[in-house]
């Protein structure tokens, strides 16, 4: 299993008139912790698309537990629970400054081989830095 924290301040533009995180938002937030995750690997998702690789998103789950709040420092925990295939899972919980778990959230991503437009297997170079957690 592959596991990174990712922590990011709330920022005034992503709440409502409530101060609450927009639920929109969230997306972006498990986008930025998805890239460190690969960051931390030892590739950049820029590598990555230079490489000749896309990673459309094609499911998004999300679960709010309790609101996040303007000027909070969030936590962000994204995993990686299985071996990819055509497709990688990444698994994300949300703790507030309290370290209560506030959202739960999922999304899976498929490989697009960008110069054929088809779907393929993780490319061996991702492969091989995965591997290693498993």
């Amino acid at each position: 299993m592959i596991h990174t924290t990712y922590t990011l301040r709330v920022r005034y533009a992503e709440t409502d008139p409530m101060k609450y995180v927009y639920y929109g938002n969230y997306a972006t937030y498990f986008e930025a912790a998805r890239v460190e995750l690969f960051r931390s690997l030892g590739r950049s998702y820029e590598e990555i698309e230079k490489l000749g690789f896309w990673l459309p998103v094609s499911e998004y789950q999300i679960k709010y537990l309790k609101p996040a709040f303007y000027d909070e420092i969030l936590e962000i925990h994204t995993f990686i629970k299985k071996i990819p295939g055509v497709r990688i899972e990444f698994e994300y919980e949300i703790y507030n400054p309290k370290k209560e778990k506030i959202t739960e959230a999922k999304t899976t991503l498929y490989f697009l081989n960008s110069k054929t437009q088809k779907i393929c297997n993780c490319p061996d170079f991702l492969m091989e830095l995965i591997k290693p957690y498993f």
